[in-house]
């Protein structure tokens, strides 16, 4: 597969900024062409059906990509996100590694963040597949993305695991310099439920093909995650998992009043609230003490 393609005018995420990744440019996303990461390891925080619960709690096979292709202001991966932590490595080392979380015990492999160097890692979970690995692929990702560029995990791509962060663009360009991303990501979204159909659980409940999606609450934008919530079950019932995630953690450094504070538990209780109302039934809740946790590992290298 020729990358230069691809990054030599990158035009691969929605700011398209035609940059020349293969030489001495980077992408608004700070990467080269290079494949960086930051850990690969077991994550047992996902959701059930992907991790696993209680006993069977095997942990979810994660590959930490470094760079992004948004700038949100509350980030809780900033080290990797900024591109300030990461190792370059080749395709065929991200081969073995799919193969080492494997051995691990791995249920899939949850490629984090994979977006700045989509064309690569397609190329290979390929030639993996063509090797007969045998777990599911899941493409962890933002939600911001050309559905053109979505197509190119077609076929490659058993589960996507996105987010739906933004019903009014206003915030979405305040919070993550990200313009358009309702309309991005509605259209992404129509590309992921186009290649997934419905879900397929195996006999222990653990996914193996379909799309689940997260709606992270800000503090003090129910309505825009009321509104995301809204939209995703008219137009796709039950064919998604909802993720409803009240662990909105204050980094320190959003820079907006609202921001600095946690999810009040009236806010999310009103939101659960509302999607049991329009009647959803595939959807995970968090727990109230939930933001508490930590869900952030140290992306100190392991595994790479």
């Amino acid at each position: 597969m020729d990358f230069n393609g691809y990054y030599k005018n990158c035009t691969l995420c929605p700011h398209e900024c035609k940059a020349d990744r293969t030489g001495e440019q980077r992408g608004f996303c700070g990467e080269s062409d290079k494949i960086r990461i930051a850990r690969a390891a077991l994550h047992m925080w996902e959701e059930p059906c992907l991790s696993g619960k209680g006993k069977n709690n095997r942990g979810s096979g994660t590959v930490f990509f470094s760079g992004c292709t948004m700038r949100c202001c509350y980030c809780q991966n900033r080290k990797i996100a900024s591109g300030r932590v990461g190792k370059e490595i080749s395709v065929d080392r991200l081969i073995e590694i799919f193969y080492q979380l494997r051995e691990k015990g791995a249920y899939n492999i949850n490629l984090v963040t994979p977006d700045c160097f989509l064309p690569s890692v397609a190329y290979a979970v390929d030639d993996a597949k063509k090797r007969g690995f045998d777990l599911p692929f899941v493409f962890n990702i933002s939600g911001y993305e050309k559905a053109q560029t979505l197509n190119l995990l077609n076929g490659l791509c058993d589960i996507y695991l996105t987010d739906f962060r933004y019903t009014e663009e206003k915030l979405s360009v305040k919070y993550s310099s990200a313009r358009d991303y309702p309309n991005v990501a509605k259209k992404a979204i129509d590309e992921m439920i186009s290649q997934q159909g419905e879900c397929i659980f195996d006999e222990n409940g653990i996914l193996q093909r379909g799309v689940i999606v997260r709606l992270l609450l800000l503090p003090g934008h129910l309505k825009n995650t009321k509104n995301a919530v809204k939209y995703l079950f008219e137009k796709y019932g039950d064919k998604i998992i909802f993720s409803l995630m009240s662990q909105y953690t204050p980094n320190g450094k959003s820079g907006y009043d609202n921001l600095e504070r946690r999810v009040f538990p009236s806010e999310y209780d009103a939101l659960c609230d509302y999607a049991d109302k329009l009647g959803i039934k595939n959807a995970y809740t968090q727990e109230g003490d939930s933001a508490k946790e930590s869900f952030i590992p140290d992306f100190d290298f392991e595994g790479v």
